[in-house]
């Protein structure tokens, strides 16, 4: 309840000035910033202005809810609020207003001028700091300098990254220092510090393809960077790449110097390479190849693949140099290319040659025509090809030949083949061979004998070669050098088939050799017939009669020898035993074995006779074996257990080899 007259303001001596309609309604902002602070200030010192503010609330509160907006209130009630919540605006009165009571009387029953925006903002809201009393007056505005704001900072620092990385690098954990450059470049991936540092962890690592990759981003980045470039240049050469690390050097050598120890790493490697490439080009020794590769393969970089050029040169050394052991690793190098790609027709046709050296033309045939599926444009698969069908065509028809007993063609067709490849080793020695085999059969022993040493020459280990080498020494007539090489052959392949058979042949045509030569005495072949043996007998018999030659003492003993000869070879039974070298073993050599015993399956004496030779020597009756035989006696009697005395004939044996032994 509020007494009437108790807070009545008191008059004043001067009106107060009144405000326009105009700048009532649309005050300007600068005037409203700028009556707010005195008006608060007298609000707050005036206690009559107090009173009536409180006064007037308290009476709108009884009437209508406090959370009614403003402009929703009853006209009277909101100009009763607007009254209290103005406030006089002009200075404290002066002693010279007391006098003008009525113009101050009219002055304060008029509304005072308001702002609108003293209680509603620009969407029509409250404005709640003027509805709340003196307690919550509104703050007036004020003007701020707008600041720049600052970017943000990222969640990684790069350069603690980069801290980091370089201690674990220092402590070889490179995989952790990877990881940490790693993270400085997703802030700042064109860095050329981090993707050095990076690079560097990265070769420590064995990891060369991406240490490649960032050393190639960052000489974008800086191609004038000294410490990038150097480090790009040791990657290629760890990489197998000298020509490329080369080139980089000299870029490097365009703006500042660049010593030889710093060349040094790549021009060795391009030396060697170049080495590798002029031997392959000029057809030495596959042995220089390997050397320099070897030399090469050694200054890669830990668990770098050999580059496949490298890998194909290696495999070529190894056909060029053509032994067994070789070609089987030029085999092995094909294998691994293909194990990549089988598709490789570079690693085909070098697997195709490799057979083909070895002898089997049908693998390699097949090798060079899927190359030539894979690129059919490969001039290697197509020269291969070509050849190897050539040689085999040719050898062929030398073999036919051979076989249907031409063997004049068989060594004009040996000879063509040979001219096809003079490269090939393998496939020449066998042709080398096979061209000897024929020319024994024309008794050519001469050039035979050539042919079997060209063909050890190119395959030491071709022991066919060797005794067919033997065999034309033999029917030479140098039966001393054709043991000798047989003994060789056995004691350096003594599981040879046959190859002590062949020995024991070997001697006993040399001990045939050193008797008279019958057939050398007629001047007659060893397969002469009766008639012709009749004929020349008859010829030298009358050249050489001592009635025709008084005064020569050597015509006698010449006819002597001839009338022997002719005895021997005229007749079967001792042709053959003459033929054979029975006439010439020693009875005490069949049983000559330690502890006794007769030797049936081994030699005798060192000489392997089989039990039919000795029943045909021993099975005739009689006392002594006819013309030109031999008895033996025994302490004792025969060694069979009979009477003693001795047992002679024999019936002609099977021809085959002179002397009726096969030659192998």
């Amino acid at each position: 309840m509020v007494l009437p007259g108790i807070f009545k303001p008191k008059k004043t001596s001067e009106p107060l000035p009144k405000q326009s309609s105009k700048s009532r309604e649309h005050p300007s902002p600068s005037r409203r910033s700028v009556s707010k602070s005195p008006t608060k200030s007298l609000k707050e010192s005036d206690p009559r202005s107090q009173h009536r503010k409180l006064s007037s609330r308290s009476s709108s509160r009884n009437v209508l809810n406090t959370d009614t907006h403003p402009l929703n209130l009853p006209p009277e009630e909101r100009e009763r609020k607007r009254s209290a919540m103005s406030a006089p605006t002009d200075p404290p009165p002066t002693p010279m207003d007391v006098d003008q009571d009525g113009d101050a009387s009219s002055a304060s029953s008029s509304p005072p001028p308001t702002d609108p925006t003293s209680y509603s903002d620009a969407n029509g809201s409250t404005n709640d700091a003027d509805m709340e009393g003196p307690t919550s007056p509104v703050p007036p505005p004020h003007r701020f300098k707008p600041t720049t704001s600052s970017p943000a900072k990222p969640a990684l620092d790069p350069e603690e990254c980069k801290a980091l990385g370089n201690k674990y690098y220092k402590n070889s954990d490179f995989v952790r220092a990877i990881a940490e450059y790693t993270k400085a470049l997703s802030v700042e991936p064109q860095s050329v510090t981090y993707l050095s540092n990076r690079a560097a962890a990265f070769i420590s690592a064995n990891r060369f393809d991406e240490a490649l990759a960032d050393s190639k981003q960052a000489q974008e980045l800086e191609p004038q960077n000294a410490k990038v470039l150097y480090r790009l240049a040791r990657i290629y050469v760890l990489l197998g790449r000298p020509s490329e690390a080369v080139g980089v050097l000299d870029h490097i050598a365009t703006f500042q110097t660049v010593t030889q120890a710093e060349r040094a790493a790549a021009t060795e490697m391009q030396t060697h390479i170049k080495q590798a490439e002029e031997a392959l080009r000029r057809g030495t020794t596959g042995s220089m190849v390997i050397h320099a590769l070897d030399k090469v393969e050694r200054a890669l970089g830990s668990g770098v693949e050999k580059p496949r050029k490298w890998q194909l040169m290696r495999g070529e050394a190894y056909l060029k140099m053509g032994n067994v052991n070789s070609l089987g690793d030029a085999q092995g190098v094909a294998m691994s290319l293909l194990r990549k790609n089988s598709k490789d027709p570079e690693a085909l046709v070098l697997r195709g040659r490799a057979l083909y050296a070895q002898g089997e033309n049908e693998k390699a045939l097949q090798h060079f025509r899927e190359a030539l599926n894979c690129d059919p444009d490969y001039k290697d698969g197509v020269k291969y090809l070509r050849l190897v069908q050539k040689l085999e065509r040719m050898k062929e028809e030398g073999n036919t030949a051979f076989k249907t007993g031409k063997y004049k063609q068989a060594v004009e067709l040996y000879g063509q083949a040979l001219a096809v490849d003079p490269n090939n080793k393998g496939i020449n020695s066998k042709l080398h061979q096979n061209r000897a085999m024929a020319s024994i059969k024309l008794k050519e022993f001469k050039s035979a004998i050539s042919d079997c040493d060209r063909a050890i020459a190119l395959d030491s280990t071709y022991v066919k070669a060797r005794k067919t080498r033997a065999r034309a020494l033999g029917e030479s007539g140098n039966w001393d050098e054709a043991v000798r090489e047989l003994k060789a052959i056995a004691e350096s392949n003594p599981s040879e088939p046959g190859i002590q058979k062949e020995v024991h042949n070997a001697e006993l045509e040399l001990k045939k050799a050193k008797r008279k030569d019958y057939y050398k005495l007629l001047g007659v072949e060893k397969d002469a017939s009766e008639n012709e043996i009749k004929k020349a007998y008859r010829k030298l018999a009358i050249v050489h009669h001592p009635d025709k030659n008084p005064d020569d003492e050597s015509a006698a003993e010449k006819f002597k020898e001839i009338g022997e000869a002719y005895e021997c070879l005229s007749d079967p039974q001792k042709r053959a035993r003459y033929d054979s070298g029975e006439d010439l073993i020693d009875p005490s050599e069949m049983f000559s074995q330690g502890g006794g015993g007769f030797p049936m399956g081994g030699g005798m004496g060192g000489m392997g006779i089989s039990p039919e030779m000795l029943f045909n020597m021993m099975g005739q009756g009689g006392g002594g074996m006819g013309g030109g035989g031999f008895s033996f006696s025994t302490a004792g009697g025969s060694p069979f257990g009979g009477a003693g005395g001795s047992r002679g004939g024999r019936s002609r044996g099977a021809g085959g080899f002179p002397g009726g032994f096969s030659f192998g």
